[in-house]
């Protein structure tokens, strides 16, 4: 794993080597991104390679120019998505209504993997059948959960945070919830997807912090 603790997957796949002529990068591209799309409207096991070529405009064959296996390139993905993850500040903004100020500050982090929705589906689904996709998402998840709670500490500073609150449970709790908005969210109406993010702040706002005035 890199100094930051970001997991890369699959180190060893013996992925073909990236092609260096920018025809051949918009090529690999494509395939990338039809793989995106289709995982979220049908699921993995329900997508073909031959589907994923069809829908990037190129020939089946083609795709093994790019990747060897239709789970490699689901890995690609994940990987795109952990970067991603990776860059995001986490850090809350400040200013007088911390609610609203951490509602704002899902609603962004959320935003930001929208593309991503239906990967994570994909990859949720493929992790049940396959061990060693599952041992990656463990990990994945202890980095997130990690990451989480750095979240968590940072809003134990607010002069209002509770000091007695059990931050490394309350973390993985709301780490798994992440995720599993994250696999729903390509289905989820947006007033609903919304409504969970805000429901989510609430809550993560009321186990952290007292209201002023009121306890």
């Amino acid at each position: 794993m890199p100094a930051s603790g970001m997991p890369v997957l699959g180190a060893g796949q013996e992925l073909p080597a990236p092609p260096q002529q920018k025809r051949s990068l918009d090529k690999r591209r494509k395939l990338l991104e039809a793989g995106r799309i289709l995982f979220g409207e049908k699921g993995y096991e329900a997508t073909s390679i031959a589907e994923i070529a069809a829908q990037a405009g190129a020939a089946s064959g083609a795709f093994y120019i790019y990747f060897r296996s239709k789970r490699q390139l689901l890995v690609v993905l994940m990987n795109e998505l952990i970067q991603r993850l990776a860059s995001l500040d986490l850090r809350p903004k400040g200013g007088a209504d911390a609610r609203m100020g951490l509602r704002s500050f899902l609603a962004e982090v959320f935003r930001a993997d929208m593309q991503y929705f239906g990967v994570v589906r994909a990859w949720q689904e493929a992790a049940l059948t396959d061990a060693e996709l599952g041992q990656m998402q463990a990990a994945i998840a202890r980095w997130t959960e990690a990451r989480i709670l750095r979240v968590f500490q940072l809003l134990q500073k607010h002069p209002n945070a509770r000091g007695d609150r059990d931050l490394r449970t309350f973390a993985r709790m709301m780490d798994r919830h992440f995720w599993s908005l994250l696999a729903r969210g390509s289905h989820l109406p947006a007033r609903d997807f919304n409504r969970e993010i805000k429901t989510a702040a609430d809550v993560i706002y009321h186990y952290l912090i007292r209201d002023s005035g009121r306890e």
